[in-house]
């Protein structure tokens, strides 16, 4: 028998309306029979795919360095005696042959009369002497004094030439030390604070140092170049044909950490005849013009020094990942199966890196949707076209 449907109070179906639904449908089912639901595997993601860009590219040694001086001179007092006079503003700039300091000149002033005097006197002595030696020798050749008075007036003759001589050498030491009592700047450059005052007394058992001047156009700059990369720059020397004159005058450009770019331009000035073997680098040297003395000593600045300029192959610098193994860019194959590629990078041009090898000009490198692109597994690929990046400046 089937089961009775329960009924209200006004002889109505009270089953849930789902149920009654479900029942309704049965037949249908049965009808019909059961369909088998397939899987359909979704498309493969989209990436956005580009070839390498083949352009020219300037290489440069890239390096961390240091400014210095060309000029660092301590001045100090080379005479004795109190400090009388300062004549600069402390930090400001002055051009060679400025008076700094006056240490007392009048002590030494007179003794530059004093030796003058003595020196003039030497002179007269001298006339003298020459006189009494020409009257002595025309008396010897008359026979009218004897040959042992000639020899007493040569004698003397010859002293006193000596003694004048002396009082020369005694002037020339006074107008020196006279000298020294004003400190001048012996090139254009900026003066440091004094470390004197005005009324102490300096350079009683040493040479006292005042200030310190420092020339600050042109100024150095100084790197080291490790080992491989002084390799690569003799070896394209060698294929260039360049001498070591020209190699020492291979244009330099720095910047200071917060500028753009490498603004200050220069050339090389000095290269170490060795490496050192503690670190395995080569010592070198720039010089660059200052005139607005924007770049001062020790200060800390990038380097990079153009030493050649070949083609390459460039790839956005985003579409780089980097692992234990190193760095490394994902393609895709003849298939549009995702491969990762090992590869070795050189310098930054623009937001494009230069691959310097692991990588085919005809290579589909995934510039975009890197998320979507899993090595073993095929992707959409949408081939884009890189653009020249504007030189570097």
């Amino acid at each position: 028998m089937r089961p009775r449907r329960p009924l209200d109070a006004k002889g109505l179906d009270r089953r849930p309306l789902c149920a009654r639904l479900a029942l309704a449908a049965s037949p249908l089912l049965l009808l019909t029979g059961c369909e088998q639901n397939t899987f359909v595997p979704p498309p493969p993601p989209k990436v956005e795919v580009a070839s390498p860009l083949q352009k020219p590219v300037r290489r440069y040694l890239e390096a961390t360095g240091n400014t210095a001086a060309t000029r660092n001179v301590d001045l100090v007092a080379r005479v004795q005696g109190f400090l009388q006079s300062i004549n600069y503003q402390d930090g400001s700039f002055v051009k060679q042959g400025t008076t700094l300091f006056t240490i007392e000149p009048e002590t030494y002033k007179l003794k530059l009369d004093q030796a003058k005097a003595a020196e003039s006197g030497a002179e007269a002595t001298v006339r003298q002497a020459e006189a009494d030696f020409k009257r002595q020798s025309e008396l010897v050749q008359r026979q009218a004094v004897s040959q042992a008075t000639l020899d007493t007036s040569t004698s003397t003759r010859s002293n006193a030439q000596a003694s004048l001589q002396q009082a020369q050498a005694n002037t020339r030491i006074a107008e020196v030390n006279y000298g020294y009592t004003n400190v001048v700047a012996p090139f254009d450059g900026i003066v440091t604070a004094h470390l004197v005052s005005v009324g102490e007394l300096v350079g009683v058992a040493s040479p006292t140092q005042l200030a310190t001047i420092v020339a600050l156009d042109p100024i150095y700059v100084n790197f080291n170049v490790n080992e491989q990369d002084v390799l690569r720059v003799r070896e394209e020397a060698r294929r260039r044909g360049m001498t070591v004159n020209e190699l020492r005058q291979l244009p330099v450009e720095i910047a200071l950490q917060t500028e753009q770019g490498f603004p200050h331009k220069g050339n090389l000035d000095y290269v170490s005849p060795n490496i050192n073997p503690s670190t395995g680098t080569l010592a070198v040297r720039g010089v660059l013009p200052n005139p607005d003395r924007v770049l001062l000593p020790g200060s800390f600045v990038r380097i990079r020094v153009p030493f050649d300029e070949k083609p390459a192959l460039l790839v956005p610098d985003a579409a780089l990942g980097s692992d234990q193994a190193g760095r490394y860019v994902l393609v895709v194959n003849a298939d549009n199966v995702v491969e990762q590629r090992k590869v070795q990078t050189g310098q930054l041009d623009g937001e494009l890196r230069v691959i310097e090898s692991g990588l085919k000009a005809d290579d589909k490198v995934v510039v975009a949707g890197l998320l979507r692109a899993i090595p073993g597994q095929k992707v959409d690929p949408q081939l884009q076209k890189l653009e020249t990046p504007p030189p570097a400046r």
